[in-house]
């Protein structure tokens, strides 16, 4: 094997298929990238029989063939490299990188026990990819990230047609984002699968230089299920969870006795100063009233922090506490400068949700995070 290509699309190529790569593989060879060359094509693969990558792309071939070494290694090396060209050789159990004055020997594994990559599932439709980026992020900061729970770990796919439904929940929060995709089939257009969160919200983040993403997803009936992402000369899959997903939406209030609209930066900012005297766990008091919003964190013991915001509020005046990191995560995800809080009572949920979103008063939005308040003393 015997190519050569420009440092800066390797470098990009390598990182990108290298960023799923197991920290401590089942087998040696899972630590690997698999390259393989032919018709003046590079393929960079990984995988770890739960989740894959492929990126492929144009290169300057002298001969095909396939070679796997460290994929880490191959990954510092590649963005080290001196602004040149680089030339691959493979020459037994030996990989030459040289790069301007620079030169690397790798050592190679045993290609022949590298399991083979699983293939794309059938298309299911595409979506606009910064749309389905920013909508992976805002509901992945929502999933569990306890293992012994796997159905807490996943995001939750719901397709209805040209909707398409994100959720996730660690029982502490909840969120869900609706946006509309493009269905290839009738066949298609109806689904509801559970995808691990980390895999969706870095497969989402990682490819986005194409205005579309294409999702492939496994058909029930045809055993394991597999969903897939991609764009231009990239492409990842995943294991889907075979766990069963709580019935999020029955914790969903109906109604609202108190309404409050607060600008987003706002909030957060003065989230962020009042939790300095905080202790880890304890809670931010939030006070509403008709003079606006008071921020309160901590005690006589450990120091006490107050700050008072403008809010537009609706109804009796209420004081719940939420743990600020879970609320500045919200907060974080309403892309609208302002957010619409919707409560009860101090001691249900309260819903966030962008103050401009359709149906915000009563309906279903575009996003909606609910958080699960904290009990404060007496």
């Amino acid at each position: 094997m015997k190519f050569r290509i420009e440092r800066d699309a390797l470098a990009e190529a390598v990182a990108w298929s290298a960023r799923s790569l197991p920290a401590r593989p089942a087998a040696p060879v899972l630590a690997g990238l698999l390259l393989e060359v032919g018709d003046d094509q590079l393929s960079i693969s990984g995988f770890d029989y739960e989740v894959s990558t492929q990126a492929r792309l144009d290169v300057t071939a002298g001969s095909a063939g396939r070679a796997l070494v460290s994929g880490r290694l191959l990954a510092d090396i590649s963005k080290s490299l001196p602004a040149h060209p680089v030339e691959f050789t493979a020459d037994g159990s030996r990989v030459t990188i040289s790069c301007g004055s620079s030169r690397f020997t790798l050592p190679t594994m045993p290609d022949e026990d590298y399991p083979r990559l699983p293939e794309l599932p059938t298309t299911a439709g595409t979506v606009l990819s910064s749309v389905f980026a920013r909508a992976a992020a805002q509901v992945a900061i929502a999933a569990g990230k306890d293992d012994t729970l796997p159905m807490l770990t996943g995001v939750r796919f719901e397709i209805d047609g040209d909707r398409l439904t994100l959720a996730a929940t660690d029982r502490y929060r909840l969120a869900i984002r609706e946006l509309n995709w493009n269905p290839v089939t009738p066949e298609s257009a109806n689904a509801q699968v559970l995808v691990p969160a980390r895999t969706l919200n870095d497969a989402a983040k990682s490819l986005t230089s194409e205005a579309e993403l294409t999702i492939s997803l496994s058909n029930s009936g045809n055993g394991e299920g597999i969903i897939g992402f991609s764009g231009t000369g990239r492409r990842t899959t995943t294991r889907l969870l075979d766990a069963q997903f709580p019935p999020y939406r029955t914790l969903l209030p109906t109604e609202f006795s108190v309404t409050a609209d607060v600008q987003v930066v706002a909030l957060i900012e003065s989230v962020k100063r009042v939790a300095l005297v905080a202790d880890r766990g304890n809670p931010v008091r939030l006070q509403f009233s008709d003079g606006g919003l008071t921020l309160t964190a901590g005690g006589d013991d450990e120091g006490r922090a107050e700050e008072n915001l403008d809010a537009d509020f609706n109804g009796d005046e209420i004081t719940t506490a939420f743990n600020p990191t879970f609320l500045l995560e919200g907060l974080g995800a309403i892309e609208e400068p302002v957010a619409r809080l919707f409560f009860t009572t101090p001691t249900k949920p309260a819903i966030i949700r962008p103050a401009g979103a359709p149906g915000a008063a009563s309906g279903p939005s575009d996003y909606t995070y609910l958080i699960m308040p904290v009990r404060m003393p007496g």
